[in-house]
């Protein structure tokens, strides 16, 4: 189990980074082909109309930091694992334009773990 949690935690990571960094064709693979993406209200589904959503608002100049708090995990099976994660986050100028908390149904497709679904619920909000 703790070699599990530790890919996990490097998923919930690289999910941050990729996205940071503007790595849009790394990060979609973070997701399963079925990924159901669920955002203020919004509901994406699979690669196409998630990255169709992501990488306009994702360009440089818009750019900040995710930044995320040690995850809650739970291994449910050998193949399945869900998560809870605060984030918050951080413009180019250093301001909190964003906190809340990701929930994750996380799936290893036999070589890796991959986002099946995730949630984020904005501070304040509740999920679904």
């Amino acid at each position: 189990m703790a070699g599990e949690e530790s890919d996990i935690r490097r998923l919930l990571a690289m999910y941050c980074q990729l996205l940071d960094d503007g790595h849009f064709e790394e990060w979609i693979q973070l997701f399963t082909d079925d990924i159901e993406f669920v955002v203020m209200g919004m509901h994406k589904n699979g690669h196409d109309e998630l990255r169709g959503f992501i990488e306009p608002s994702q360009q440089a100049d818009a750019r900040g930091k995710h930044m995320i708090s040690e995850p809650w995990i739970e291994v449910t099976s050998a193949s399945t694992a869900d998560a809870t994660t605060d984030f918050a986050w951080v413009s180019k100028q250093g301001q909190v334009g964003q906190s809340g908390r990701y929930h994750d149904q996380i799936v290893h497709n036999g070589e890796r773990w991959q986002f099946q679904r995730r949630e984020i619920v904005f501070t304040g909000d509740q999920p679904e």
